[in-house]
């Protein structure tokens, strides 16, 4: 019913920068929030960042002052703007959909996820 599209993962050296895009589209009545997750090798998935419709924001405390989440309602576009890169943060990050259907029933979606490697 849904399909994220995610772009701007890759290699990047340790206080690097990357930007992460992902673009929702089909069956979306309204978005509730937007997020991303990331998952480590032998690590459970942890949520990363969420923005709601509104604007509000929720951050884990790792990337608190390095990360930036925001919004685009009218494209369905969310946006992490990642700064100062540790490689702590390496992990294959994915795009969360928080939405309702026209139908009105509240669905979730994952993007497949697109690799993140931070190196020393």
């Amino acid at each position: 019913q849904v399909q994220l599209v995610e772009s701007g993962g890759g290699l990047v050296q340790a206080g690097g920068s990357l930007r992460l895009s992902c673009a929702a589209s089909g069956n979306i009545f309204s978005i509730n929030s937007m997020g991303w997750g990331r998952q480590a090798p032998g690590k459970q998935r942890e949520l990363v960042a969420f923005i709601t419709s509104g604007g509000n924001t929720n951050y884990v405390d790792s990337v608190k002052g390095r990360f930036t989440i925001s919004i685009d309602n009218a494209k369905k576009m969310v946006y992490l703007q990642m700064n100062s890169l540790k490689p702590e943060d390496t992990a294959v990050y994915y795009c969360n959909l928080y939405y309702k259907t026209n139908s009105r029933v509240s669905l979730t979606a994952w993007g497949q996820g697109t690799q993140v490697t931070v190196s020393s």
